[in-house]
């Protein structure tokens, strides 16, 4: 394969909860230019020359499961990082999958000129706008997140926003807060995920960790703000 092919740093070949309603498989792509300290999957993040796993090999994978699975899903790291993306995204709907991308929104064009080729996008939303440099380490990092929900928005394509929640990072008045924004910009699929110490480096996230947050008072605040609105618990 040539040097342009997808850079795979991990695969799993079978899920059922990645995809909402569907049975996926689930490509990681390697690189993340953010540094999130409650990340599940921080061997990603470095962007290698090499491709960990050869991409002809995932794809061979893949046409091995035809009629077997639904969907591919395409995360990371940050998917979108990967001038590869696209191809690669080409050659799995040519196998008749259905494509899903899980993204933090961190490149909003490129994320814009991928819609047309996907149908369901999960899309992070770490914090405030102004407060993501705190979850991220990178200044302005809130600010083409922003775009990337407009642009998921307006396609039509089938989406989630979701946000990992740690008290110390969103305390109630900054989650309330960031629904509220997400609510007045007319996202209408709003997930929490509870804070998971797997991959987890951070060791002031995992001692000030508090099971069960938010609590349901907190929820009963936000979820009127949503048609949609779920919760993921760690149980």
């Amino acid at each position: 394969m040539s040097q342009a092919s997808l850079k795979v740093g991990g695969y799993t070949p079978f899920s059922a909860t990645e995809y909402p309603g569907l049975l996926s498989a689930v490509v990681f792509v390697q690189g993340c230019p953010w540094r999130c300290g409650y990340c599940h999957n921080p061997h990603l993040q470095p962007r290698t020359n090499a491709s960990p796993l050869p991409w002809a090999d995932i794809l061979s994978a893949l046409e091995r499961r035809v009629g077997l699975l639904d969907a591919v899903v395409f995360c990371g790291g940050e998917a979108t990082m990967d001038p590869a993306l696209a191809s690669a995204i080409g050659q799995v709907r040519a196998l008749g999958f259905k494509i899903g991308l899980e993204t933090a929104g961190i490149y909003p064009e490129r994320l814009a000129g991928l819609l047309p080729l996907l149908d369901w996008v999960g899309l992070d939303v770490k914090a405030p706008f102004a407060h993501y440099a705190a979850v991220t380490g990178v200044a302005g990092s809130g600010d083409p997140v922003r775009d990337s929900i407009a642009a998921v928005l307006a396609s039509g394509v089938d989406y989630e926003c979701r946000t990992t929640v740690h008290p110390a990072q969103l305390p109630p008045a900054q989650l309330t807060a960031l629904a509220q924004t997400l609510s007045e910009l007319g996202v209408d699929n709003y997930v929490l995920q509870e804070f998971r110490a797997t991959g987890c480096q951070d060791q002031a996230l995992l001692t000030s960790a508090v099971a069960g947050y938010p609590g349901d008072d907190l929820l009963a605040r936000i979820a009127p703000l949503f048609p949609r609105f779920s919760v993921r618990r760690n149980h």
